[in-house]
């Protein structure tokens, strides 16, 4: 489900960016859910509090607010939203680059703009979310790509990411939802209830434990050896196919 947020002090501009969505998403056949916000302070507020959105449209001029910065400061906990500013002049073009903007969209927009550039920012959103993993962490929204995923740990009820380039990642969430988002990719296992291993980086197993590409070792439950032997062996010999 594709979430977006319309956030302008011209309730005119909301009304009609509502009603282009709707028609987008009648002639589309496309699940989206938008959400309108009339101030950025609230729209801010919203992403503190947690909530993902795959596509902003900011208006550039609100009263006591420049758009780019605060597409600046929603950066600093997402910095994978899709950021479209809508504005009725060029003149802040440049700059909005320096916030990594999808696109720069000069008001008012018709039906056909809307359409085509809706139809890019989703085929952009999709592309990375069949490839990528959305996780919520202490310090924001970050995106990863599950070949970056080393292995992951649960400690006293913090789900640690540890990343192939040594950093780590204190997310929210479960083991057990992240172990259902990654299973489709097939080289995910969970010898321990508070472990998840990414088979590509096995370097040793014994009965004790799994020791992985970064030295970490993973301890493995009495009995569970022949277990995760046979799921790494069948891993391993499709791999070299």
């Amino acid at each position: 489900m594709i979430k977006i947020a319309f956030c302008d002090d011209d309730c005119s501009v909301l009304s009609d960016l509502h009603e282009l969505l709707a028609l987008y998403r009648a002639e589309k056949n496309k699940e989206i859910n938008d959400f309108t916000f009339h101030s950025p302070l609230d729209l801010i507020s919203e992403i503190e509090r947690g909530t993902r959105f795959d596509v902003l449209f900011l208006d550039v001029l609100m009263p006591g607010e420049n758009g780019i910065d605060v597409a600046a400061e929603i950066r600093s906990f997402d910095k994978n939203a899709k950021i479209i500013f809508l504005t009725s002049s060029s003149e802040f073009a440049v700059q909005s680059y320096t916030v990594n903007a999808f696109y720069y969209q000069l008001k008012p927009i018709c039906a056909e703009n809307f359409t085509r550039l809706m139809d890019g920012v989703l085929s952009q959103c999709e592309k990375e979310q069949a490839s990528s993993l959305i996780l919520l962490c202490k310090a924001g929204i970050t995106r990863i790509k599950p070949s970056q995923l080393e292995y992951c740990e649960v400690i006293h009820r913090t789900l640690l990411i540890h990343l192939t380039s040594g950093k780590v990642l204190e997310c929210t969430g479960s083991l057990e939802e992240l172990s259902r988002q990654l299973m489709p990719y097939g080289n995910f296992l969970r010898p321990h209830r508070s472990y998840l291993v990414n088979l590509e980086y096995i370097q040793n197993l014994s009965y004790r434990a799994i020791t992985m590409s970064c030295l970490a070792e993973i301890p493995l439950p009495r009995g569970k050896y022949n277990e995760i032997k046979n799921a790494f062996l069948e891993y391993a010999f499709l791999a070299d196919r």
